[in-house]
């Protein structure tokens, strides 16, 4: 990818990532798709300030679920995206979670 901007999406807040955040020191994002780890990796350290404290990049990508029938037995589904969960090194703040 050519835009390290484009590749983490948005913070994904839930109560499981707040937990994680809390306890483990692991950050969850929304990704692009087609992003690898090492993308992710450097993507985390040039936007978000935290170069050489990451220990650890996972990635899952989630299916979307399927929508109720809309209009005349015609179903939809979400679509599909890509979770990443970034591990940094105890101490180590993300300021993006913090102003949230």
């Amino acid at each position: 990818m050519e835009d390290l901007y484009q590749i983490i999406l948005k913070p994904l807040v839930t109560e499981k990532s707040t937990a994680l955040r809390e306890s483990s020191h692991k950050y969850s994002f929304v990704v692009d798709v087609n992003a690898t780890k090492a993308e992710i990796r450097q993507a985390a350290e040039e936007t978000l300030g935290i170069k050489g404290k990451i220990l650890k990049v996972s990635t899952m990508r989630v299916r979307g679920k399927p929508k109720g029938k809309l209009i005349r037995h015609q179903g939809g589904r979400r679509a599909h995206w890509k979770k990443a969960i970034i591990t940094v090194e105890e101490g180590t703040e993300i300021q993006v979670f913090e102003s949230i």
